[in-house]
């Protein structure tokens, strides 16, 4: 092979570098199961810097968005998103991380809750909703560290007209990260958050050292508040309609728990029983969203106080960048260029967070359903998508902060929404009714906030629902088109079915797909009559009855136990539970032939019907074309016709 032709290959190579066959696993025995400990992970308040990219990252944008949605109201509308922050989001993502130990969140909790088709659909819904989430964290926080760039004194003259380019360019090095390999992410975090919360610190108590310096400043904000609002009441009603469009800054709870695998733990914690893994995330969320809601109060009290209503305008110096703006403008030109470069370098690893939770939450859920092509288990072909798919909602929104903010709260609010049905419904499951009370008041709440904000900014709704669409169409496309695959990931038989494969070894293997009815004496004996007069099978060979039970058809995999029955004295019976027909008799053949080195037979009737009507049946519920769809997945199983099973259909 020369040198040209060999290229696409490496490259292939490299693009699909970690990819595993799900379709090929081995079907044999699964090997014994143990107590396996809790990977070691971090100390949670180090795990929380993680976090913390993605939630305290949104002080670079927060308090420009409370006061161009409220005004002068901001504080009091930002301390009805701190009292929900606190009384409505932390109780139950803190439900959330004990239902979901292992870090799969809200969504994890509605798939148990959901069977069937029906749960999976829910499910594609909500990841499409969640891709919106990390999204347009990704492009909101590149758009954001490019404002804080262009609007910086010493490069506002050479840059100010490239925000579009700067933040392509700081998308597309985002890429180049994860296509290279993301290593060490938690310690980096750990000092991004770390410097970043000490600047603002020093900028919140500078703030407020000259609010306290000026009274003036303060009386002028009740005086113009009061006027403009009224009394104090009207003030807590609008703060109450205005707080939906303030949602932004409850942005870091689904991450949260997204990393609750890194915690530490204790040491006898397990991945079964991570009690101290829970214990310590719940202390990870508390944590967070009290700093948070400190920082959210105090920024947005300095904020509208100090800095002049039409900079925070579309092209005023503290749109999007309001806590900047202060410190440009209080702390000196070389404090505030390093608060810029502070502010950029988290919002970039805020949309690095966002890229990791993508990668790890589609994955999660769209190969187990045979929603996604083979190669989405691979990092860097779903970088690649990820990127260009941020390229073009950056060019739809113009790279404007403030465009995005409404589809950014609704992947938010529809995410923190499931969150707490879920956590009501599990509540009321498991006989907590209080509890099922107050989750279900909070899910009221975040269910009006949701709705307020679609109804306000559609936005967020239309590229949620381009998401799903996108999602739900290649999915089932996908589906459709691996529906042959060998999709059973081990097979386990009792000690009476290997009782049975090793009579029938000896000679030659013989079974009967059979569909049960009555299970009479009567049922067996004519199907064994018909079957040996159909197919010229000998008197003296033995016949195994296979019958198969469809649990949840909508599992794409599952594993394959198999059961021996001895039927009214002479009848031996297989009886296999699985997904589907047809995957789980060729797998179960595979094995016979495998541990027994004897290629199997397996006998069918033809199905009555519509061809075609029989295929729907079973892409739907694993059962209707039988026969020739059994063939079809062991040709693709096994490529060596020699080493195939026989199929015989009469």
């Amino acid at each position: 092979m020369t040198a040209d032709a060999a290229e696409p290959h490496r490259l292939r190579a490299w693009l699909l570098e970690g990819l595993t066959d799900m379709g090929r696993q081995p079907v044999g025995p699964p090997p014994a199961k143990a107590e396996v400990p809790a990977h070691e992970g971090q100390r949670w308040w180090r795990v929380m810097c993680l976090t913390g990219v993605d939630y305290f990252s949104t002080l670079g944008y927060q308090p420009g968005i409370a006061a161009l949605a409220a005004g002068l109201l901001s504080p009091i509308a930002t301390l009805v998103l701190v009292l929900v922050t606190l009384a409505g989001a932390l109780p139950v993502y803190r439900r959330v991380a004990v239902e979901s130990p292992h870090g799969e969140g809200s969504i994890a909790m509605l798939e148990r809750l959901l069977s069937f088709w029906k749960g999976k659909l829910f499910v594609l819904a909500l990841l499409g909703f969640a891709a919106t989430d990390f999204l347009i964290t990704m492009t909101l926080s590149a758009a954001d560290a490019s404002t804080h760039l262009v609007e910086n004194p010493h490069f506002n003259a050479a840059l100010h007209s490239h925000q579009m380019l700067i933040t392509l360019l700081l998308l597309a090095l985002l890429g180049a990260v994860f296509l290279k390999g993301f290593l060490e992410a938690i310690g980096v975090a750990f000092v991004l958050v770390g410097i970043y919360l000490v600047l603002n610190v020093v900028v919140v108590v500078d703030g407020l050292y000259h609010v306290v310096s000026a009274p003036q400043l303060v009386t002028d904000w009740r005086h113009g508040l009061t006027t403009e609002r009224g009394s104090v009441a009207t003030m807590i009603g609008v703060s109450l309609l205005i707080f939906p469009k303030l949602a932004l800054g409850m942005s870091g709870f689904e991450t949260g728990v997204a990393v609750m695998p890194h915690v530490k733990g204790d040491l006898g914690d397990t991945e079964a029983h991570p009690k101290g893994r829970i214990r310590d995330t719940r202390k990870l969320l508390t944590t967070a969203a009290l700093i948070m809601s400190c920082f959210l109060i105090t920024t947005s009290f300095i904020t509208t106080v100090l800095i002049p209503k039409p900079e925070f305008q579309a092209g005023g110096k503290a749109n999007g960048r309001a806590l900047a703006y202060l410190a440009h403008t209080y702390l000196g030109s070389a404090f505030g260029t390093v608060y810029d470069f502070s502010t950029i370098a988290i919002l970039w690893f805020a949309g690095a967070s966002a890229m990791a939770g993508l990668l790890s939450l589609m994955p999660r859920y769209l190969p187990r359903y045979g929603m996604a092509p083979h190669w989405a288990r691979a990092v860097r072909p779903m970088v690649l998508v990820f990127i260009l798919v941020a390229f073009l909602v950056t060019w739809i929104f113009d790279a404007s902060v403030d465009k995005q903010g409404g589809a950014y709260a609704t992947g938010v609010l529809v995410l923190m929404s499931s969150a707490a049905i879920a956590v009501t419904i599990s509540s009321r499951r498991s006989g907590r009714r209080r509890w099922a009370i107050g989750f279900g008041v909070i899910a009221v709440v975040f269910v009006y906030t949701t709705v307020d904000n679609i109804v306000e900014r559609p936005d967020g709704v239309k590229i949620g629902a381009c998401f799903i669409a996108g999602i739900v169409l290649v999915s089932l496309l996908s589906r459709l088109a691996r529906s042959f695959e060998l999709r059973v990931t081990s097979v386990e038989l009792d000690p009476m079915a290997e009782r049975f494969v090793r009579d029938v070894a000896s000679r030659r293997v013989r079974l009967i797909a059979n569909e049960p009815d009555r299970r009479d004496e009567a049922e067996y004996r004519d199907k064994a009559r018909q079957m040996r007069a159909d197919n010229d099978i000998p008197a003296e060979d033995d016949l195994v009855f296979v019958e198969v039970t469809v649990g949840d058809p909508s599992e794409f995999e599952s594993a394959l136990t198999v059961r021996g029955e001895v039927l009214h004295g002479r009848f031996r019976v297989l009886v296999l539970e699985s997904a589907t027909v047809p995957n789980a008799l060729a797998a179960l053949l595979l094995h016979i032939r495998d541990t027994t080195g004897s290629s199997p037979h397996i006998y069918f009737e033809w199905t009555e019907g519509n061809p075609l009507a029989n295929l729907t049946r079973f892409f739907l519920f694993g059962h209707g074309e039988v026969a020739p769809v059994t063939r079809e997945v062991l040709r693709e199983a096994e490529p060596d016709r020699s080493r195939r099973p026989h199929v015989h259909a009469g």
